[in-house]
């Protein structure tokens, strides 16, 4: 220990510093005295020997002399000698005295990098060794590794590190050994560590490579990225005794790409399995990698045995990948998906979705003579957002959903796929001009109806808007602006194209003899008066074209009973004008409860508006009277009637519209402040409003039908909606409308249709009072497109019992909707109301803090049955999640219990039974 000079780790620098300038202090002024050996700190040993008075230069020690010295040939910092070797005193030589500086080179054994290190007891360095030594909380920082303990030994000629733990008073474990380097850890008994070569023993190891844990009584570090274990322990769960494991007594680990074991033994909760698998191969890689994507099996009565899932994905370059995805069944039924997506930063994002299906289904209903049905169809979806930084200015967007209309009704284990009906789709491409003062928009669109297989095209659609231009406005305001200045034109146009064909009965001639064009200009004229005290008056005038692209006239038949059909193409026009003023107000009303300790207030608003319209009728030589039936009925019919643009209504109108919207609201204590005065809003009703007309130049029905709205959010939970339409006129026999107000009889008027929608949402307190769903249920991800969003929102109700939130004991949603019209029956004599009314219900709750419950469900009123209905239970188990699905009713029915580990690694480690059950 004579050797060692014990000092604080803080004044370790400074007392080097002061060792350092003491030695050349003393090299310098020494006469005739022996020179000892320097070290320089964590280098080789350098010769510094000086030639005695008129002798000789002693031979260089190869020993500890490198050809390459860290000191220059010259040795600045010896004293200048005469020709005997005899020191030159400097105030003799010069009476300037010339300051030499020491130049000190690394040596090629040194490290490439610094290190930086701390220690929360002491540093001891050992200069003739060249090692140094940490004491309590030891760190060591070099390139991207990193090394915590509790002691870390340096030994610089060798460039080994070793690392070990500490004992507490207890004699158990303390500071373990932590090593870390890139994005993989691991905490070991003790570690010896090359820091030049990068290789290294490790004992007793807990290594974790991304989301894997690898637990190794003996780690062997070979190089940089591959290591060797010896009898090793696998998981993806992170306690110190996991739930499961696999166990193998060699493994070789690549990092960042695979580890592959010998033969591998799975245990769970420390018991193992009499099962071994020959060889073990447990990908590591971060990122997007190919690879095979492993099938799940499934059986069904109507498919019969097959599995599902089985594909590939590549990984084509930085900005593409593809997914391959397929299913096979015994009966001979199959499905081919391929799923490519594409991504580039600042410029575009999308994925396109092409399904092939070959449908084989068993007949067990007995109603065909054949054994099987079988299907061919497919289906498309493409999404692509364009971002707004590419280029500013366009946007170019797609959304489209089509395919086969019988594809959904053949999806396995899909309800809310196969209650799917309706489609629809939109290619859109945006251009603005002028600070968004002209905006073009050209689409394509797409409906399709699954249930009547009526497939409707509109291809394509030209929108172009001009915004609001005020021609006598000056570019420079002065003063007050005049009251012509307030007098502004617009443009508003669109051109569409339109073609319908049943997909039973595609023919391409007959698409290209159905398809019709239109096109429609606005030129509205809008003038802001001052104020009239709390009226607000504005005068406007409407100038609105239409073009068409045929003309349909229907003629009786005597001798079918029908009318016959004659199109004209051609190119004709209508044209409609109108005038209005109008005006508008707001009234408000308070009533105070100064006594109440609840309520403080309510207030009142009031919206009334009136507007005073004139239409000339400049459409009516397009219409013409039609019978309808054997009686010699006639109806009003326009020559524009079924074109794409649809006609301008007949007659002239002058006369006024009107309406109320009703506000209400109130005051209340808050109880939740502690504050005296401290006071909330609670909103009653948001809107209650009523609208009409009057038609003083009709010779008849010179009332509109009055229409009826309500809004409102009670208790900032329960949303309701409402509306209706009342005719103030009654009808004769045949369902027309004859001039006799219902309400001189005392009555209202006649309800033709009307609606209510109600849908409330509770849910209970988060555990950890924390939602990162946002109140859906499902973890947000801004970075998702909309499209992708609604993806992840189809697959979530696929797959509700892997959503679930333990954090939230119990939460349920419900919605209720009513709707109800008036029609005439069949026999053209008497109406009848069809009402439909149905509500959902969705919803889970906690059994325990480890199971969870739910499900959702459809009941139709009309038909007093449940539609559908869907359950789960899930199985919280740590590192693990069991599923459960059933569906129990409805035509499309199917189960479904799966048990796989929540790590991404393993997803593909699960066991997964399937069966499904279709209702011809």
């Amino acid at each position: 220990m004579r050797e060692r000079y014990k000092v604080k780790s803080k004044t370790i620098i400074c007392g080097l510093a002061v060792c350092l300038c003491i030695l050349i202090t003393l090299q310098n002024t020494a006469k005739g005295k022996s020179y000892k050996r320097f070290f320089k700190l964590l280098t080789e040993e350098q010769d510094t020997t000086l030639r005695k008075k008129g002798g000789k230069k002693p031979p260089a020690d190869t020993s500890t002399v490198n050809k390459t010295d860290t000191i220059n040939k010259t040795d600045t910092t010896r004293k200048k000698v005469d020709s005997l070797g005899n020191p030159i005193d400097s105030l003799h030589a010069s009476d300037t005295v010339k300051q030499k500086i020491d130049t000190i080179n690394m040596s090629k054994d040194s490290l490439d990098a610094p290190v930086n290190y701390s220690a929360e007891d002491s540093g001891v360095l050992v200069l003739t060794k060249k090692q140094f030594y940490l004491y309590g909380k030891a760190t060591t920082d070099y390139k991207d590794m990193k090394l915590e303990a509790a002691n870390i030994n340096f030994d610089q000629p060798t460039n080994i590190i070793k690392a070990y733990g500490g004992t507490d008073t207890a004699k158990g474990a303390l500071n373990l050994p932590k090593f870390t380097q890139g994005g993989s850890t691991s905490i070991s008994d003790s570690i010896i560590f090359n820091m030049k070569s990068q290789r290294g023993l490790v004992k007793n190891t807990y290594y974790q490579e991304g989301d894997m844990f690898v637990k190794a009584d003996v780690l062997k570090k070979v190089d940089k990225n591959v290591e060797f274990g010896f009898r090793t322990r696998f998981t993806t769960c992170n306690l110190d005794t996991p739930h499961f494991a696999f166990r193998t007594r060699k493994v070789k680990i690549i990092n960042d790409k695979i580890a592959v074991s010998g033969p591998a033994f799975p245990e769970f909760e420390g018991v193992p399995m009499p099962v071994a698998i020959p060889f073990g191969i447990f990908p590591l890689s971060r990122g997007r990698h190919s690879g095979l994507l492993p099938p799940q099996f499934a059986s069904s009565e109507d498919f019969g045995l097959g599995l599902e899932g089985l594909g590939y994905y590549k990984v084509i370059n930085d900005n593409l990948d593809v997914i391959t995805r397929g299913n096979i069944y015994s009966y001979g039924g199959w499905s081919l998906n391929v799923n490519p997506k594409y991504y580039k930063r600042y410029k575009y994002t999308g994925a396109l979705n092409f399904s092939i299906q070959h449908t084989k289904l068993l007949n067990r209903s007995g109603l065909s003579k054949d054994e099987f049905t079988t299907s061919q169809n497919f289906f498309i979806t493409w999404s692509h957002s364009m971002d707004s930084r590419a280029r500013p200015g366009t946007s170019f967007s797609a959304s489209v959903n089509a395919g086969s209309t019988q594809y959904n009704k053949y999806v396995t284990n899909n309800p809310m796929r196969n209650f799917q009906n309706q489609l629809s789709s939109s290619i859109t491409y945006g251009k603005t001009w002028d600070q968004g003062k002209y905006v073009l928009s050209v689409s394509a669109n797409h409906n399709q109806n699954n249930n009547t297989r009526l497939v409707t095209l509109n291809l394509p659609t030209v929108n172009f808007t001009a915004n609001t231009i005020y021609p006598f406005q000056k570019k420079e305001q002065v003063g007050t602006p005049k009251w012509y200045e307030k007098l502004g034109v617009a443009y508003n146009g669109n051109l569409l194209t339109q073609a319908s064909f049943y997909d039973s009965l595609f023919n391409f001639q007959k698409i290209l003899d159905t398809t019709q064009w239109g096109a429609q200009h606005n030129i509205p004229i809008s003038l802001t008066l001052p104020a009239f005290g709390p009226f607000i008056v504005s005068p406007s005038i409407s100038y609105g074209e239409r073009w068409y692209g045929q003309q349909i006239r229907l003629k009786w038949n005597d001798k079918t009973n029908k009318n016959d059909t004659t199109i004209s193409r051609g190119f004709y026009t209508a044209r409609e004008t109108s005038f209005g003023l109008s005006a508008n107000t707001r009234i408000f009303g308070t009533y105070n409860f100064p006594k109440s300790k609840g309520i403080m207030a309510i207030r009142h608003e009031v919206k009334p508006f009136i507007s005073a319209n004139y239409k000339p009728d400049l459409v009516h030589q397009y219409f013409y009277d039609v019978q309808i039936d054997t009686a010699k009925n006639t109806r009003r019919a326009s020559v524009f009637d079924g074109g794409v643009m649809g006609s301008y209504s007949e007659g002239q109108f002058g006369g006024f519209n009107f309406g109320i919207d009703n506000l209400l609201e109130m005051k209340v204590h808050d109880k939740s402040d502690t504050t005296a005065k401290a006071t909330k809003k609670v909103k009653l009703i948001d809107g209650l409003g009523v609208t009409g007309g009057y038609n003083f130049f009709a010779d008849s029905l010179k009332w509109s039908p009055i229409a009826l709205s309500l809004r409102s959010t009670l208790f900032n939970t329960v949303n309701i909606t409402a509306g209706a339409n009342i005719d103030p006129y009654g009808v004769d026999s045949f369902g027309r409308r004859v001039d006799k107000l219902l309400w001189k009889d005392g009555k209202i008027g006649r309800f033709t249709n009307g609606n209510i929608a109600i849908s409330t949402s509770f849910k209970s307190k988060s555990k950890d009072d924390k939602d990162k769903s946002g109140g859906t249920g499902i973890p947000v991800d801004q970075t998702l497109t909309p499209d992708e969003q609604m993806r992840q929102l189809e697959y979530v109700r696929q797959n509700p019992a892997e959503f679930v939130d333990f954090n939230i004991p119990w939460n349920v949603q419900m919605s209720f909707a009513l709707n109800f019209s008036r029609i005439l029956a069949a026999d053209y004599k008497n109406f009848v109301t069809n009402t439909t009314a149905n509500i959902s219900l969705n919803g889970d709750f906690s059994l325990t803090p480890k199971w969870k419950i739910g499900g959702n469900t459809y009941f139709d009123f009309k038909t007093a049955k449940i539609q559908t209905l869907t359950m789960f239970i899930t199985r919280e188990m740590h590192c693990w999640q069991m599923a459960i699905n059933v569906t129990p009713i409805g035509p499309y029915k199917s189960f479904n219990i799966s048990i796989n580990p929540k790590s991404g690694i393993l997803r593909d480690l699960k066991i997964n039974r399937s069966r499904f059950f279709y209702n011809q």
